[in-house]
């Protein structure tokens, strides 16, 4: 299956992975230049909220009993979904439970710098001292990344349990296995939101400029496809000032050239077919005089003669009736046309007799030109007769199809190749090589169809039948 990517989705997807370079390649820069590691993330809100549950955490645990310490820890890293303990400096573990210190954290507690001051009397329980005016989060924390055991510790210094003691201060260790930490070390939610609002006012600023390029293109996109079908009327719009501007000028520069080229040679044919009947005409009436005056033994090459001269007679005629369909499109006036009575009229006309059925209801009418409709399908029932006229009955049926009618001419023949569904419509083209009498005429007959059908405002189509036969549909306005 082949899928198809719009064009504004690709500008879109473009722009967003292009800012993702740009942001990816920022944060390289950054972190080389300034060596920014998962510390600069404990210096925005998740800080002010790491130190907020440590001062809760550490008064709760000093007003806890010494057999309750655990329980403390443990309820607070149950609700944040990690593991809560109080080491010492050097990775002894004070109280809590937890995977055993890896180097990296070892390490970073080692680094602290001296104990932080610690407010109340000498005999009086130590508690986190409020940061002084000035810069936030002065307290030392830290936070690394871990791989074994996988996870994220975060590590914040408190006033020492033992005032006497100063020197043995603990450090609240916080072991999460993601990053989030419950929502503790990092909220998503603001960045959910900053992303959201980022993409919201990316596409509307981008939104104009993409839907304007698109619907250019898709508008020369529905000409060139009309152009490719034979409307040299079509036009689209060149006021845009940048390339596709352009490119809508020489459109409507090409659709007008075609246009005065496809009608000229229209013209020229009519013209060399009107002119042709005259002569023709005395050439017919020379040769029944010669009829009446030649020998017994001339009267088969006068009769040769007079077939050649039917035969050019008949092909200026289809000459004649192409291009007056042809030029007379564009002032044609549509009438309402009862399909039904012009059907058997048609049929009758052609001489089908039985082998030419019609199934239209009496009160199915359809716009149309009824001279050129007329014509449309005597070529369609005549062509049916000459090629399928002994394999079953042609049936001429219509039926309406929401805002249209569809009138369809079918038979039983051999049907045409698939390749050729579309080309049977050209002006003289034949699936026969040669263009002899006894295969048929000059393959001018469905070229009068599509070209009447189309000054009606309608289109036609061909469809091969299954077993066997040929269909084809008149598609006309209700």
């Amino acid at each position: 299956m082949n899928l198809r990517f719009p064009l504004f989705a690709k500008i879109l997807l473009w722009f967003f992975l292009n800012l993702l370079l740009l942001g990816a390649g920022f944060y390289l820069f950054f972190r080389v230049q300034f060596h920014v590691g998962l510390d600069a993330l404990l210096t925005g809100p998740a800080g002010e909220r790491i130190e907020a549950l440590a001062s809760i955490i550490y008064d709760e645990f000093l007003a806890a009993a010494e057999s309750d310490r655990n329980d403390v820890l443990q309820y607070f890293g149950s609700s944040y979904g990690m593991q809560v303990m109080l080491v010492r400096l050097d990775g002894g573990v004070i109280a809590g439970q937890g995977p055993a210190l890896p180097e990296e954290v070892r390490a970073r507690l080692g680094s602290f710098a001296p104990p932080p001051r610690f407010r109340g009397a000498p005999d009086a329980p130590p508690r986190l001292e409020p940061p002084p005016d000035g810069p936030r989060h002065s307290r030392p924390k830290f936070m690394v990344h871990t791989s074994e055991p996988a996870g994220y510790w975060v590590g914040l210094r408190l006033p020492p349990l033992d005032q006497s003691r100063p020197a043995l201060h603990p450090v609240l260790l916080l072991y999460s296995p993601t990053l989030s930490g419950g929502g503790l070390f990092i909220d998503v939610k603001p960045w959910l939101l900053a992303g959201f609002g980022a993409v919201l006012l990316s596409v509307l600023f981008w939104l104009p400029l993409i839907r304007g390029i698109t619907r250019s293109i898709k508008q020369l996109t529905d000409a060139t496809g009309r152009i490719a079908e034979g409307h040299f009327d079509v036009r689209v719009d060149e006021r845009r000032r940048d390339e596709l501007g352009r490119l809508g000028a020489e459109i409507n520069s090409m659709a007008a050239r075609l246009d005065g080229f496809v009608t000229g040679q229209k013209r020229f044919l009519g013209d060399v077919a009107h002119e042709l009947c005259s002569p023709l005409a005395r050439m017919q009436m020379a040769l029944g005089i010669l009829e009446q005056n030649a020998r017994d033994a001339s009267q088969d090459y006068t009769k040769d003669v007079r077939e050649e001269v039917q035969e050019m007679s008949s092909l200026v005629n289809e000459l004649l009736s192409f291009s007056k369909a042809s030029l007379h499109n564009k002032a044609i006036q549509l009438l309402r046309v009862p399909l039904g009575e012009l059907a058997r009229r048609v049929a009758a006309r052609e001489g089908g007799g039985e082998k030419v059925r019609v199934e239209i209801p009496d009160d199915l009418f359809a716009l149309a030109e009824p001279d050129l409709l007329a014509r449309a399908l005597a070529n369609l029932v005549r062509n049916a007769l000459r090629y399928a006229g002994d394999a079953g009955p042609i049936l001429i049926a219509a039926a309406a199809v929401e805002e249209e009618v569809a009138v369809s001419v079918s038979d039983s023949g051999p049907g045409v190749p698939e390749d050729a569904l579309q080309k049977i419509f050209d002006p003289f083209y034949r699936l026969e090589a040669s263009r002899s009498r006894e295969t048929g005429g000059v393959g001018l007959g469905l070229a009068i169809v599509k070209t009447c059908v189309e000054a009606c405002q309608g289109a036609v189509t061909a469809t091969n039948r299954q077993p066997s036969g040929l269909q084809v549909t008149l598609r006309l306005k209700a």
